[in-house]
């Protein structure tokens, strides 16, 4: 008997040394399982170059209260779950440079159906023109979206400019043309992303709008343009009442190596999501978080109100830095009743004007510029991830009279 309670005490300490190691096994393999370029909230916090070491405790044991009527049941801050076997892994794409798509927007808009640049040259190389003239001027402006007051304004200041000239070249035309054109699109409005990360906060970026206008896939284009330019970024899948838009939106994000903080929980309450973005945003030291929103019509209140509530939210944590409103360039006069809504509810600080290569209608961008006194920020013209560039208003003058 005495011989065999060592050999019954070793098996005993053998057991226990595999048992204290199954955890850790665990805890490897969930980092494994986990798509290249995604980051846990669980992770240890990387210090940010030139700053100070930080120690290696995990961000999750920092304090996760939610303010009052935020419930933070059911988030998470991964991209993939714990058991991702059999999934397929998205390999980390390179975006392209923000300058290479400058150019090629620019061919797309010459290649649209506009007749705005086109119609108004041909009409001002007239040989005469008289009051029938300036008539359809005005209308081809009206017709293109540019609204009634600036298309009086440029008319009025068309008409001077011609008086003047006199006898006129079709290329003086083209010139005069391409001024006025310029000066109403206004240049002077600061187009610039308020995107830059604060002493000890990330830059915070909302996106608005109605449904249908594209707001997820400008989130994840966006981030493909932030990325090209060096900024480290995370994204909040705050729309959480459309099908499968966490899974889309993680899903842009895994193409660039972005992280998601999304919730399981199907209708889980928007501003408990975007809390947590911001909440690891902060903790992960990054430098600019995106919360897509849900789609929600103008005329309803209560969604409207929600918007409201998720910003105020947010501010809790850190300010919100940017709330780019997306307006599909077709819809015309509708998307400037959208716009005014959506200002009155959070203070929209810029637009992104898509499916601009569709329509005819470029008056549009001068429209929503008068009436909400904000500019147009971004343009997308085409299906493609990296169709999506910062607006120019000379690039933009240019495309449509050539």
């Amino acid at each position: 008997m005495n011989d065999i309670l060592p050999i019954i005490l070793s098996i005993v300490a053998a057991l226990a040394v595999i048992g204290g190691l199954i955890p850790v096994l665990l805890k490897t393999r969930k980092n494994i399982t986990q798509y290249p370029g995604t980051r846990d909230a669980n992770d240890p916090v990387l210090p940010r170059s030139g700053s100070t070491a930080v120690e290696d405790s995990p961000a999750a044991a920092t304090d996760r209260r939610a303010p009052d009527g935020v419930d933070l049941e059911g988030l998470d801050t991964t991209t993939v779950p714990d058991d991702a076997a059999g999934l397929e892994v998205i390999p980390v794409e390179t975006p392209l440079p923000v300058a290479g798509r400058l150019m090629r927007l620019r061919e797309r808009l010459v290649r649209s159906n506009n007749i705005m640049g086109k119609g108004l040259l041909a009409l001002l190389s007239s040989d005469k023109i008289d009051e029938n003239v300036w008539d359809e001027v005005e209308e081809t402006l009206l017709l293109a979206d540019l609204g009634t007051e600036p298309t009086m304004q440029l008319v009025d200041a068309l008409r001077e400019r011609v008086k003047v000239l006199g006898t006129r070249t079709p290329e003086q035309v083209k010139v005069l043309l391409r001024e006025e054109l310029i000066k109403i699109v206004d240049p002077t409005m600061d187009r610039t992303l308020n995107v830059q990360r604060h002493a000890d906060k990330p830059a915070v970026m909302m996106v608005v709008g109605v449904n249908g206008v594209g707001k997820t896939t400008t989130v994840g284009k966006l981030a493909r343009v932030l990325v090209a330019e060096d900024k480290d970024v995370l994204l909040g899948a705050a729309d959480t009442f459309r099908a499968a838009a966490a899974e889309q939106l993680a899903t842009w994000g895994q193409r660039v190596g972005v992280p998601t903080v999304k919730s399981d929980i199907e209708g889980a309450d928007p501003a408990s999501v975007a809390y947590e973005a911001v909440k690891a945003g902060i903790d992960q030291e990054v430098d600019v978080v995106m919360i897509d929103t849900a789609g929600r019509l103008q005329n309803k209140v209560g969604l409207m109100d929600e918007l409201g509530k998720v910003k105020r939210v947010v501010e809790k944590l850190a300010e919100v830095d940017e709330v780019l409103l997306v307006l599909d360039a077709t819809t015309g006069q509708n998307g400037l009743n959208q716009a005014r809504v959506f200002s009155e509810v959070v203070n929209i600080t810029g637009i992104v004007l898509t499916k601009l290569d569709g329509t005819a209608k470029g008056g549009i961008v001068v429209a929503i510029q008068k009436t909400l006194g904000v500019p147009v920020k971004l343009i997308g013209l085409g299906e493609g991830a990296d169709d999506l560039a910062p607006f120019e208003a000379e690039a933009f003058v240019d495309a449509l009279l050539n």
